[in-house]
């Protein structure tokens, strides 16, 4: 993947809440591009590139957005809206116009408190989502979405994408593939939400999207290096329904200093207004810091609705 157009300037389809979702894609390696923007920032706001730039196709690309970035749907486009540069650490959205939500919400209204003693919490609230993530893990800033794209697509256009991210282990490793000078940097594992509208249903979502984070972050171009695993019924804590599903590479050559291979897990579900969501994780695998797939799952299980406050 390397510094190509950035996708938040690139010319958009027309408003994807004016049409009905797309048609199912059968292969998730062939989704259409779900980063069209149909609206540009406001005029003169500053459009940074996509951070790093290094033609890795195994590199996982993470982009600051001058522009709160909304999640429009999974499949059919990002919603990129105007409004000042914010970096705060926390991930609120700005400026964000935010769907409407049912009135109450069965699974409780408190996010400011993480489940699990000692964790810190992660919100989405414009999907009025929330997960759990240990210490050690680092949240990301409201406009920062991390995505992977094609190898060689000269538009860098993202297979899939998640934003309210966080990042174990930031500068795992660093490298300069394209020897312009700039390390780019590889967390060692990231974690996020989505919108998964134009989906069939959440065994869709489960059984898909893993498949995608492995081949766009780690085998590329060698889809048979990708394995998956079964998709199951799941649900977190909160008494939340949804589906789990699994992939991981085998055998990704190493062709640069930060080469792995690596395992993603997704979640689908329904969030309160009922629209098709997930949140996934994507990170390196047979290294020595590896997350363990018990505490992937542990963080899985904190997933829950919440009722974001009025004028999120």
């Amino acid at each position: 993947m390397g510094s190509q157009s950035n996708p938040y300037q690139q010319p958009g389809p027309p408003n994807p809440y004016q049409q009905p979702a797309p048609p199912y894609q059968p292969n998730p390696y062939q989704q259409p591009n779900p980063w069209q923007t149909p609206t540009q920032p406001a005029a003169g706001a500053p459009v940074p590139p996509p951070a790093g730039g290094g033609g890795n196709r195994t590199r996982l690309v993470a982009a600051i957005a001058a522009a709160a970035v909304v999640l429009a749907a999974g499949v059919t486009g990002f919603l990129v809206l105007g409004g000042h540069g914010h970096h705060d650490p926390g991930p609120k959205p700005v400026n964000a116009v935010s769907p409407s939500r049912s009135s109450t919400n069965p699974r409780g209204t408190d996010a400011s408190t993480a489940t699990i003693k000692g964790w810190k919490v992660v919100t989405n609230p414009t999907q009025d989502i929330a997960f759990d993530i240990p210490p050690q893990w680092e949240i990301q800033s409201s406009g920062w979405v991390s995505y992977v794209s094609k190898n060689g697509d000269p538009d860098d256009k993202p297979l899939i994408a998640i934003r309210n991210v966080a990042m174990l282990q930031k500068k795992w490793c660093s490298s300069d593939d394209n020897r312009d000078g700039t390390l780019e940097n590889t967390p060692l594992a990231q974690v996020g939400t989505r919108g998964n509208n134009g989906y069939r249903d959440t065994q869709d979502i489960a059984g898909s999207d893993p498949e995608t984070w492995v081949y766009g972050g780690y085998a590329q171009p060698d889809k048979k290096k990708v394995k998956t695993g079964t998709v199951e019924p799941f649900t977190t804590h909160s008494g939340l329904k949804g589906t789990l599903g699994t992939a991981w590479s085998v055998g990704v050559k190493s062709s640069s200093k930060c080469t792995t291979d690596g395992k993603a897990w997704v979640f689908g579900f329904k969030n309160a207004a009922g629209d098709l969501v997930s949140w996934s994780f994507f990170g390196a695998r047979n290294v020595p810091a590896e997350v363990p797939d018990t505490t992937i799952r542990k963080i899985a299980a904190t997933v829950r609705l919440y009722k974001a406050p009025s004028g999120s």
